[in-house]
């Protein structure tokens, strides 16, 4: 009779322990990525979208959709979103370090609201040498990006703009170097 009892109840001890419904919550891990980026040396010709969620170029015949979330031409940045395109990109640009800025804001995101008055002005994130032609990327400055889909966010700082090779006297290209985090949980902490 004692065997049988104590059957009994390591069995439901089995049974009860086998029914827990605790299970580890799934954390997805931030993207961090350094890359660089081949954009035309020309405010004329096509803009290059790039997605942070793939890290990759979008092709332009996806420019109306919400498969990139900024495009970049020359020194211009648009955003995929009002003016721009279809989603939902915002930007809030930040004085910090990289690495200490670790929560995106909740508010304040800047849009595209025309093809001439874009959420990232020119010239608000270099300095060009007049005698080198550079353009340098401003130091301490973050941008905070809401993406097209506007349920994540990135944080992204320019690295270097680097002049590809000349025909003449006009580069063809310039190659832009930026770090970034994208927050796949859809959280804005970094």
């Amino acid at each position: 009779m004692k065997i049988q009892l104590t059957i009994f109840v390591a069995a439901g001890l089995f049974f009860s322990a086998c029914n827990k419904t605790d299970v580890a919550p799934v954390v997805v891990p931030i993207v961090t990525s350094t890359q660089s980026l081949t954009v035309n040396f020309s405010s004329t010709k096509s803009f290059i979208f790039f997605s942070f969620k793939d890290s990759a170029v979008v092709a332009n015949t996806d420019s109306a959709t919400t498969k990139w979330d900024i495009g970049l031409r020359y020194t211009t940045f648009i955003l995929n979103g009002n003016a721009s395109g279809p989603g939902n990109a915002g930007v809030s640009m930040q004085d910090g370090i990289f690495s200490s800025l670790n929560t995106a804001p909740a508010t304040g995101y800047a849009v595209d609201t025309s093809r001439s008055n874009l959420a990232i002005k020119d010239g608000s994130w270099y300095d060009y040498n007049t005698t080198t032609h550079a353009f340098i990327p401003k130091a301490g400055k973050v941008f905070f990006f809401r993406t097209a889909d506007g349920a994540h966010y990135v944080k992204m700082q320019l690295l270097s703009v680097d002049y590809l090779p000349f025909v003449g006297q006009v580069p063809l290209s310039l190659v832009y170097k930026f770090q970034y985090s994208y927050q796949p949980n859809g959280t804005k902490n970094f």
